[in-house]
């Protein structure tokens, strides 16, 4: 769906990007994520055809981006971290705008802004000036004028920044509903939502990348072992040594024993995924699970670990 090979950005003397190559699969959601200054902006807007690249190559859905870039464009929406809305319009009068930037054909135009607008729940302030409008809803005409022509690859750049709660839990829903029918690519500095929603997370650093694995992968990043807190109803000297046999554990650290209810730290092998065999191994001598929780490291402890200046 995209393809990103070998980008060079320079400005002047300064190299932001140093050979950048990625892809995405149709219906994938992408977090793209970087510290201030790493090449992220950059990247993305070479990707939208906004800049063109010192050297590499960029193609969507198979258009390269500087030899078809209106087929490739016609493939991608794009949200900007500030939303080009015009504020004396009304909504309605602003995506009828983007329909005839982006060409949509006149016989299907309303009812494509209709379905637009319904999918992003925009229908009751329609003939609204967007000035008027809470941030929250601005940020949803700005998702939907990405929509508009029905790419197939979406980008937002920040979408929930300056959004409430409430708002940011309405964003995410939006996003994990459009994947169904684009692939997209998803930037943001809030780590905890990047973890939420994305199925894949590329960070870059200092123009290069320097992490690229599925999400539930990337505690893997920071450390080559995984660690669990179990409670248990039992004792430690009836589970430890059902537990040193699991293949994988490395060791079993008891953190509290009071009532009956024992707690416990168990280190394994961060290449395997041992929790069923802790389970089956506790089943086996009747030790009840109250409690299993991963302790692995967050998208965040990942993010300052691989982009923290090194001493």
């Amino acid at each position: 769906m995209i393809e990103i090979s070998n980008l060079v950005k320079f400005y002047g003397d300064k190299k932001a990007l140093g050979g950048v190559s990625f892809t995405v699969d149709q219906g994938e959601i992408l977090g793209f994520l970087g510290p201030n200054g790493a090449g992220k902006s950059t990247t993305m807007n070479i990707i939208t055809g906004y800049l063109s690249a010192t050297s590499g190559k960029v193609t969507i859905n198979g258009y390269d981006i500087l030899e078809q870039p209106e087929l490739a464009k016609k493939n991608i929406g794009y949200l900007p971290e500030h939303p080009p809305l015009f504020l004396d319009m009304t909504v309605y009068e602003y995506l009828e705008y983007i329909s005839e930037l982006k060409k949509v054909p006149r016989d299907v135009k309303k009812k494509q802004i209709s379905e637009v607008m319904k999918m992003v729940h925009i229908g009751n302030v329609s003939g609204r000036l967007i000035h008027n409008l809470s941030k929250g809803y601005r940020q949803r005409v700005g998702i939907a004028q990405t929509l508009i022509g029905n790419p197939e690859v979406i980008i937002l750049d920040e979408p929930t920044v300056g959004l409430d709660p409430n708002q940011v839990v309405e964003i995410r829903k939006l996003i994990s509903q459009l994947s169904k029918n684009h692939t997209i690519i998803f930037s943001s500095h809030i780590l905890s939502e990047v973890q939420a929603i994305c199925d894949r997370v590329i960070i870059i650093n200092n123009g290069k990348i320097v992490a690229d694995a599925p999400t539930i992968e990337m505690s893997a990043k920071v450390e080559d072992s995984s660690h669990y807190l179990l409670t248990l109803e039992g004792s430690f000297n009836s589970v430890q040594m059902p537990l040193r046999a699991v293949p994988g554990v490395k060791a079993i650290a008891p953190l509290s024993e009071k009532n009956g209810l024992l707690q416990i730290d168990i280190t394994a092998d961060g290449s395997l995924d041992v929790r069923k065999s802790i389970f089956f191994a506790l089943a086996r001598i009747h030790v009840p699970i109250l409690e299993f929780r991963s302790m692995a490291p967050s998208l965040e402890d990942v993010f300052m670990n691989i982009t923290a200046p090194k001493k």
